[in-house]
């Protein structure tokens, strides 16, 4: 599990577990045991494992209690806390259905066999006003065949969201392939949700066909990533895809121009250059490449000087229009960004790490060959999408060092892009 977003709160292991214990008519101003609950994901350990136990068995009527027992079921999941079970499974007969939602999907983290278990989770099926997208994936999750029949009247639900969900399990559980591209569809929704979940279905389809649709999903390229990423390697070690297939989506996503996306939204008319740098602040990604787009089309002498404005005001500290600024800067091969990109490049908070991958590429729009130590070096990193992003910089810059480094990689996408590169690079020799 990635923790590196987890511990923003300054609190220790017993400070936390106190403030947990704290009953909540007695808390100080100031005082958040949601916090405590949160923070103590930092601390595997029994003494952790029993304080949210506790939390979750306090049965204060306050809204403010209901949410920190959600929290503690939702934090026992990703501890993976296999001594809860019995204790979340109890809390899937509550009337609280945020509590039920989280306690079926720790239940999915932590899994499970117990077909007793499972069943208590497939009736909620039948249950209204219940989370059944989660319901339906934690089933998936755990294999739980019996419950099939019970799925498989959700694939014509109205909400797409659900329906996906179960089209995927159908999959999963009979190899049928039938309905999917309704799934494949799901990646061109105008809602955000929609697009981010449907990728999540595709991989865990393994629907290994949907890596083209994927790459143009208009999605923040952090979900398109995982998704090739996850449906490549399996394939590959499955022998169903070879890299060469998917080569040229991988790239396309790491280089990330708007112009590779299928968006999903329109301008009925050119809005001003001031609604499209506002608009690099939107969550859904969709409209940021949209505004991207229409700036590198029709403000392209403009955008420049707007997007240095726009990050020494507020980008700099905004980490989704942090990404598009450094892209953009790059698109627009405004050399006097140099310096902007070679510091973020190097950015040291974990919030900016697709950042640095965007100055990476960047950079190799640029063309100054100044920039090659500095790529070189981010080959070293642990930052997989920074790594690859440099290499593709490098080639642009003319310098192929970086696939005899990359060749012994770790990573198998990685080290299967730098070695067929070498080779590609022998034969044009």
């Amino acid at each position: 599990m990635d923790k590196r977003f987890f511990n923003f709160f300054n609190l220790t292991e017993d400070e936390a577990i106190a403030l947990l214990d704290t009953p909540p008519d007695q808390l100080q101003e100031g005082d958040s045991r949601y916090v405590a609950a949160s923070h103590l994901v930092n601390f595997p350990t029994p003494e952790s494992i029993n304080a949210l136990m506790r939390a979750i068995g306090q049965n204060h009527p306050s809204l403010d209690n209901q949410i920190v027992r959600r929290k503690s079921v939702e934090t026992l999941g990703r501890l993976q806390a296999a001594s809860a079970l019995p204790l979340i499974r109890t809390c899937l007969q509550e009337d609280d259905c945020y509590l039920v939602e989280n306690a079926v999907w720790s239940i999915g983290e932590i899994g499970t066999s117990d077909p007793a278990i499972l069943e208590d989770v497939a009736q909620l099926l039948d249950k209204p006003n219940q989370t059944h997208r989660v319901i339906i994936h934690t089933l998936m999750q755990l294999n739980y065949q019996p419950a099939l029949n019970r799925i498989r009247s959700f694939t014509e639900n109205p909400d797409p969201i659900i329906a996906s969900a179960a089209i995927t399990a159908v999959c999963h559980f009979t190899g049928e392939t039938t309905h999917m591209q309704k799934v494949v569809a799901m990646l061109q929704h105008p809602n955000v949700l929609a697009r981010r979940l449907s990728i999540q279905d595709l991989i865990n389809a393994r629907y290994y066909k949907a890596i083209p649709q994927i790459a143009r999903c208009p999605v923040s390229i952090v979900f398109r990533l995982r998704g090739i990423r996850l449906l490549a390697e399996a394939g590959i070690e499955a022998g169903a895809i070879t890299f060469d297939t998917i080569q040229p989506h991988l790239d396309q996503t790491i280089r990330d121009h708007p112009q590779d996306l299928d968006l999903v939204h329109r301008y009925d008319r050119l809005p001003p250059l001031s609604h499209l740098i506002q608009a690099l602040y939107e969550t859904d990604f969709g409209r940021c490449y949209l505004a991207s787009q229409t700036l590198l089309e029709h403000y392209a002498a403009e955008a420049p000087a707007a997007l240095l404005a726009t990050y020494n005001e507020e980008a700099y500290s905004d980490y989704g229009a942090h990404f598009h600024v450094m892209k953009l800067l790059g698109w627009l091969k405004h050399t006097p960004a140099y310096d902007l990109l070679h510091k973020n490049l190097n950015h040291p908070q974990p919030q900016f790490q697709k950042s640095r991958a965007a100055a990476a590429t960047a950079l190799g729009e640029l063309g100054d060959s100044r920039a090659i130590p500095a790529l070189t070096a981010c080959l070293d990193s642990k930052i997989w999408d920074l790594k690859y992003a440099a290499l593709m910089a490098l080639e642009k810059l003319g310098d192929t060092s970086a696939y005899d480094i990359l060749s012994q990689d770790s990573d198998l996408l990685l080290r299967l892009r730098a070695v067929n590169s070498g080779k590609k690079q022998i034969t044009n020799n």
